[in-house]
């Protein structure tokens, strides 16, 4: 109890520490509360202790109450939800990745959803996945693109079809980023910088194929 009561502290330290004390002795009791802590806690790394917290409790409680976290008006309630079902990564979870969260308004809960959904999606499943996340292409700033890229590349090689489509689009911001996506699955190591720079050129240069001709 003097757990859960640390979890309210003002001190982000104590916080940390409560939630450490949670999941080193994991009790179904404190799953709710680690829940709703989740949904309003400030700092990052008492957030992230808390998803390890939760993790360490036994899925068949925590899955079920996460989901229904799903459809919080709390934007980071869904953000924190989905990223704590991507690290159990328990798949009866997959349905509950619904397009809506996969194109959510709040950029934070449509990555978290991308890379939930590359984690739960079945086998079979991924190229329709691959389609839904084409659909965000050019979204956002760096940080959001290049989550949106790794998710794609996660994928495999489903994603040929999409991004070769994307790079035909009319919008020069979606052939930009699927240029760049493709050509960072290619070589990891250029970084999404360099990448999406290249692409730019490509565009304005009114090429679209992989090759740059």
């Amino acid at each position: 109890m003097r757990a859960l009561q640390g979890l309210e502290n003002s001190s982000p330290s104590v916080r940390l520490q409560a939630a450490l004390a949670v999941g080193t002795n994991p009790n179904s009791q404190f799953v709710d509360k680690l829940i709703e802590r989740c949904a309003i806690e400030p700092e990052f790394h008492v957030r992230e202790m808390l998803t390890w917290a939760l993790t360490r409790h036994a899925s068949a409680i925590t899955v079920p109450k996460l989901i229904d976290e799903l459809r919080s008006e709390r934007a980071q309630a869904r953000s924190q939800a989905l990223h704590t079902l991507s690290k159990i990564a328990d798949r009866q979870a997959w349905p509950a990745i619904t397009r809506a969260l996969l194109t959510d308004p709040d950029d934070e809960v449509a990555r978290s959803a991308w890379r939930a959904a590359v984690v739960l999606v079945p086998e079979g499943e991924a190229a329709g996945l691959a389609g839904v996340l084409a659909t965000q292409l050019g979204r956002g700033e760096r940080e959001t693109q290049l989550s949106l890229s790794r998710a794609l590349i996660a994928l495999g090689e489903v994603i040929t079809p999409t991004l070769r489509a994307a790079m035909t689009n009319p919008d020069p911001r979606v052939r930009q980023h699927a240029i760049a996506t493709e050509r960072l699955s290619r070589d990891p190591d250029a970084g999404f910088e360099f990448a999406i720079e290249e692409a730019k050129r490509v565009v304005a240069l009114g090429s679209t194929g992989p090759e740059g001709g």
